[in-house]
């Protein structure tokens, strides 16, 4: 039975370093990895594709180091079944419907996290920006985006951020992966 998943690759085809065309993505997942059905959204790293092996950690592992092999460097990669990707939509904290894509947005984490982990981050000090735990997620509520959002680089830092691999995505892209893993 095969499983339809996204694959989130970390800080690829942002400024001149680290770029990794789709195309050669897609190939790459397809031919080398036999993975089915491979397809790319946008040029800022997400796959959609289905496997009848493994789970989100070794699939994630895999890609990460073919995409080492073939393009020389390093990416972080989370992958997430649609099941997964679902659920973070339902259960977002925030009124989506009501907001600009560029307000709200989705941290995947790579392993569920204490709310202990946050204590650093005093919430008051950043309102209006709020945020909010999930199950290996963190919902952000960016008014002005995230561009210069103070309390997303909060978040990246220090005791927050140590030892966890991290990928942010706008809420469109969000909604559109659970809609693209859903066949």
């Amino acid at each position: 039975m095969t499983t339809t998943y996204a694959a989130l690759l970390r800080g690829i085809n942002v400024g001149a370093a680290r770029k990794l065309p789709m195309a050669e993505l897609r190939a790459l997942m397809a031919e080398e990895l036999g993975h089915l059905r491979v397809r790319t959204h946008l040029q800022s790293g997400q796959a959609v594709f289905a496997a009848d092996r493994g789970d989100e950690d070794s699939l994630a592992a895999e890609l990460a180091r073919a995409i080492e092999r073939r393009f020389g460097f390093a990416v972080d990669v989370l992958v997430r079944d649609h099941a997964y990707l679902e659920s973070v939509v339902a259960a977002c904290p925030f009124p989506a419907a009501g907001l600009e894509a560029r307000q709200l947005h989705a941290t995947y984490l790579s392993e569920p996290v204490a709310p202990e982990r946050f204590a650093d981050v005093d919430p008051a000090a950043h309102l209006p920006e709020e945020f909010r735990l999930g199950d290996r997620v963190l919902y952000l509520y960016l008014p002005d985006g995230i561009g210069r959002s103070k309390l997303a680089q909060a978040l990246s830092r220090g005791r927050a951020a140590a030892h966890l691999t991290a990928t942010t995505r706008n809420w469109n892209t969000v909604v559109k992966l659970a809609e693209l893993t859903r066949d």
